[in-house]
This record gives C-alpha cells, structure tokens and sequence, in this order.
C-alpha cells in the first residue's frame, strides 16, 4: 500500500541523514528562508523549530529540512543532498534508528503557520532527538559528558563566552576572544585600580607573548622600567647575569611596574573592544543550562553565572562557555577542580624605597636577588622613582607583627645586614616609615578537570612561587593557547567540540606553564637556608654556577625569562648544578666525609625535583603534546 511505501521512505531518509550519507528526496521542493540559513552556519541549531521547519513531522525530517539550509532552492527528483557538518558529526556516534513516521506532505514546506500557532507535540510512541525550549537537556548516556551536545535556548543566548575576573588573565583572555568577533560578557567584582606587592614583574618570555596578543601597549604610560637580567648577592659575592636577548628586537625585555597600573590598562583595552563589556558584578554561583544553580556530578553542563550588581541588583547571564579567572582567592576552584590543593610555603612583605632606581640599585636595570637567611630578598624597580623589596619569611618562620613593630625590628636586625651596602641606608628609611604590606604566596600544580561548559584560567587554575616572577608569563601563555585552540570553532555552541578544544588547551600549555613552575618552586627551595650541611652546599654550587658565565648561566636564565620552555633542558641544569656541587666537594681531596657529603647533596636535589615534578605531572610534562592530545590526556 501506498502508506507503507511512504513510510519506508521515511525511515531510510531518517537512516541516511543519521549516517551522513547522501539524501535522496523525490519531494518537488524544500525551501527554508536564508535567515534559517546563516543561523544554522552560526551553529544555532534552534532554527530547527522556526515556522519553515517545523511543519515536518518528526526529527528525522526536521533534519532534512535543515541541511536544505545550505542550498536553498527547489530540489529536482533525485537531486542529493550533502549531509551538514552537525549531522557527520553525529554520524559517528548516533545508530541509526528505524521510527514509523506520518507521510511527509508533497508541497512546499516553506509555508508559515498561522500567527500565533505553535509546534504540535510529538504522537504517542514517537521519538523527538533535538531539545526544546520547554524541555530541560539530558546529556546522551551514549557519549562521556564534556562530549554532550547540550546547547542553551536561544532566548538565553546573548553572550558567547562569560569571563569572571578582570585581572591579567580574564581581561587579556576577553581582548584577544573579542578581537576575534566573539561577544564576550567580562564581570569583576571591582573594577578600581588594585594594590598588590606581587605580579609586578613580567619576564622577556611574558612580554613576548603580551605583544603575540596585541596588548605590548600595555606597557606604555605606566612608568615601566626594563630589565635585562638578575644580579644575586651571597656572603659578599656577586653572580651578575643578564637575559639571552640577542636578535628578539630593542623592545624586547623584562619589565618592572605597579601592578594596578597594568591591571588598569589591560581592562581599558578590552573595554575599548567593540565586542567586549566589562560590569562590574559579584558573580555569586555558576548555573547550569536550564537556570539552576550548578552541582557537580549531576551530568548537566554549566551554562552561565548568577550575579550581584550594585550590592543588591541580582542578575543572570548565560553563554556556552564560562571561563573562570577570579584569580589567587578563586571562589570556585574547588567546585571546578576538587582535586586543588593550594600550599603556602612562605610570605612576602612589601617594602617601597623612594628615590632613582639607578642611584639605589648596584646594578641598574635589573632585578637583584639576596640569597640571605633564612630566605631571599628581592629588590627591582617598579617606577622611575620607586624601588620595591621584597622580604621573604618561610612558614616554619613565626611571622612578626606590624602593629607591635615587630615586622620592623625582623627586617633591622635580621636582613638589613645581609643586603649590599648600597642599599643598607636606604633599605633603614623606608622600614622607619612603617608602610608594610603583605602578602601570602601560594602554590599549587594544575589540575585539569573536564567540566562541561567551563574552564579554569589563571591563579584560580595554576600557582607557582613569585620568587622568579613567573606568574603573568604563564598566564599570558595559556590565554594565547586557549585562544588558538577556541580560533577554529565558529560557535561555542557545540558543547562537544568545546570540550574537544578544551581538552587540546590542557595539552598544549603544559610546556611553557609546567616548565616556569618546577624552576620557581625549585629555586625556592634551593635559595632557602637550611641547617642540613649538603643542602647549604647545594644552594653554595648553584650560586657559584651561575657565576661561570656562558651557558652555565645563559641556559637558566633563560628557563626563568620564559625564552626557553623546554623540561629536559631544566632537567639538565638542575642535576648539573648538583654535580657541579659534588666536584666542588672532592677538591683538594676526596675524602670519605666529602664523598658522603656529596652522595647526600645529590639525594636533596633529588627530592627537591622529583616531587614537584610529580605534582605537576610525569606524562604531562615530558610526552609531547601531540601524543597528548591523540589520546585525550589533559
């Protein structure tokens, strides 16, 4: 009969749109208006309900219909049509299914429905495989979540990305998305210029990646000083060695600054984006797809952020994809990355000098480092008047009170006699004046977690010791990888292919990032006295192996300036160091004590390495990311 005949048809048009073979149709049109059309190319796929679709009676044709979109003309008698992306990329996942269907009628489909009418809900026993507006989305038990194509209603729709955060990474990461054409929502709790004591160092490598970005203007109008290398202080020596900048251009260099400055002229550049708006908002919760407050494990996708603008003002906005950047006291890091465990080895205190950095500082243009006891002192520039110090107090250490004047007479008596004479007097008047601030330093190995809808960026995602100013380098690292990696996707509205480019960002960073935070964090324990014999010796072999020059010193100072992100090539000056150490040991004779000596101080280099590297991840650090990436490993 004639019905069975169409309803065989049906269901084998239904197979071939599933498995992304060609369709054949003997209908004598199937016409869908070009604004259907380039909503479909947009990746929305909620033309498929629009009045020219959904006149068809199930979601095979419904599918029909929307491939038609790339063509829009009158289809001959068994005239193909080419399977759109959305459905080869289903085709690989979803098994066919033969459903019954109503016969689909022979005239035009293109006619609108009375105003005012509404899509007939599906039969009794009939499958409907697209989501609506009035039915919460289900991820497909068949795929893993951050692979589920789960998409906003496109009421909800006005954002492409949420950024959370507007300090170096979130403004930065909503510049470079913006500059590409995509409508990016930048919220901060507060949008007033911030006072911090650290990330007020940008490395060459940093700079390198802020210009890859377009944002080296960044630098210009806030009195940034230039830096051209480290020069460190120990026991009355001095280890003078500058960045390997040969060829890299005059501009390039690190640079030296109030951080809020900076802070204020990245948010202006992407205020200044025509796709960008910055608001400032408390953002409270992440909320899932259909509105409700996000709760991990339930398998739903994040889908936007709930609000609170001028104190009371409580506000909802919803984008495919949510990045948060609320940096050091992230808000939501344990809720995206449960495994996070951030660890406070020590703390700054901040001390400003007044007067020419090249009338305080022994060396002008660069940073110094004093390897005193109990820890380093950091003194470099940040204004054309203004020099900063910074005294680190391990944790084991009890940390003085400002308010009883304790912090002041700590830095007198304790570390005013280790700095170079030069900077005694001048280091004395600004300890008189009191102005302490300080800060705890933090740091904790990346953690990457599939969250569908979401990532981490930033200090929310990653930390490493501020010992070698480190942090804005990786920062601008990962946003140039996230927006190369987000570049190929027209939309974020494929939760699937999202995930996909997330999974590859996870990959790609890990050289540059991974690297800076094994040097950092093993600096720091390297430059920290310790009352263990070998483990002084080894902090003695590094300083004195910096001083040979050449290598010795260009390949380190290299690693630490971000020029250089390889891991076996900070593999291979560490140990170096080590053995440098043990040689040093076994002149003028290699007596029994000094070769126990030595065998101890290679057993601390050791455990100093092995459980950074550990936390920052075995294959994630030295198996290329290609072979990564092939196989899904974030």
């Amino acid at each position: 009969p004639r019905a069975q005949r169409d309803a065989r048809r049906a269901a084998t048009r239904r197979d071939r749109v599933r498995t992304g073979r060609p369709i054949r149709t003997s209908e004598s049109s199937l016409r869908v208006p070009a604004p259907d059309s380039a909503r479909l190319h947009a990746g929305d796929e909620s033309c498929l309900h629009s009045p020219s679709v959904r006149g068809l009676t199930s979601a095979g044709e419904r599918w029909v219909a929307a491939a038609r979109l790339t063509r829009p003309v009158p289809l001959r008698r068994c005239e193909t049509i080419p399977a759109h992306p959305i459905l080869r990329e289903g085709a690989r996942r979803v098994p066919a299914r033969r459903v019954p269907s109503r016969r689909i009628p022979s005239r035009s489909l293109a006619r609108e429905p009375p105003a005012g009418a509404t899509c007939a809900p599906a039969k009794t026993g009939e499958r409907e495989n697209f989501p609506t507006a009035r039915s919460p989305l289900r991820p497909d038990p068949r795929r893993p979540a951050h692979q589920t194509r789960q998409t906003l209603p496109s009421s909800r729709t006005q954002w492409d990305v949420i950024v959370v955060g507007a300090g170096v990474a979130g403004a930065s990461l909503a510049y470079a998305l913006g500059n590409e054409g995509r409508n990016v929502l930048l919220l901060e709790r507060d949008l007033s210029e911030p006072v911090r004591i650290v990330g007020e160092l940008l490395q060459p490598g940093g700079y390198l990646k802020l210009k890859e970005l377009g944002l080296d203007h960044c630098v210009d109008d806030i009195d940034a000083q230039k830096v051209y290398g480290y020069a460190m202080y120990k026991d009355g020596g001095e280890a003078l060695v500058g960045y390997p900048l040969e060829g890299r251009g005059d501009d390039v260099a690190g640079r030296s600054f109030h951080n809020g400055r900076f802070v204020m002229r990245l948010r202006e550049a992407a205020l200044g984006c025509e796709k960008v708006t910055v608001r400032q908002s408390t953002v409270k919760k992440l909320l899932n797809v259909n509105g409700q407050e996000w709760v991990d494990g339930e398998g739903v996708p994040i889908g936007g952020v709930a609000a609170t603008e001028n104190e009371t003002e409580k506000k909802e906005y919803f984008a495919p994809l949510t990045v948060v950047c609320d940096g050091y006291f992230s808000s939501f890091r344990k809720k995206l990355t449960p495994a996070a465990a951030p660890v406070s080895p020590s703390t700054f205190v901040g001390i400003i000098i007044d007067g020419d950095p090249n009338e305080l500082l022994p060396r002008p243009g660069h940073g110094h480092v004093v390897l005193g006891d109990p820890s380093p002192v950091l003194f470099y520039p940040i204004s054309s008047k203004e020099v900063r110090c910074l005294v680190d107090i391990p944790a084991h250490v009890k940390m003085p009170s400002v308010a009883s004047g304790a912090m002041a007479q700590y830095v007198l008596a304790k570390i005013v006699p280790q700095v170079p004479e030069k900077l005694r007097d001048p280091l004395v008047k600004a300890v008189e004046g009191g102005a302490f601030k300080s800060m705890m330093n933090k740091t904790m190995p990346a953690q990457p977690s599939r969250t569908p809808g979401a990532v981490l960026l930033g200090d929310a995602f990653n930390m490493r010791h501020p010992l070698t100013g480190g942090g804005m380098t990786v920062a601008f690292s990962d946003v140039v990888t996230m927006k190369s990696m987000l570049s190929p996707l027209p939309s974020f509205a494929d939760a699937a292919a999202v995930g996909e480019r997330v999974d590859a960002f996870y990959a790609h960073r890990t050289r540059p990032a991974l690297t800076i935070n094994t040097l950092a964090n093993a600096l720091y324990k390297v430059f920290c006295s310790s009352a263990d014999s070998s483990m002084e010796e080894m902090r003695r072999a590094c300083f004195e192996y910096l001083r040979l020059g050449g290598s010795m010193s260009a390949g380190p100072i290299a690693l630490l300036g971000g020029l250089e992100t390889n891991p076996l090539t900070l593999v291979a000056h560490f140990f170096s160091v080590a053995l440098f150490g043990v040689g040093r040991l076994m002149v003028p004779l290699p007596t029994p004590a000094r070769i126990w000596k030595g065998v101890n101080l290679l057993k601390g280099a050791v455990k100093i390495i092995v459980p950074i590297v550990s936390g920052e991840g075995l294959i994630r650090m030295f198996v290329p990311s290609k072979y990564r990436e092939k196989a899904r490993i974030i």
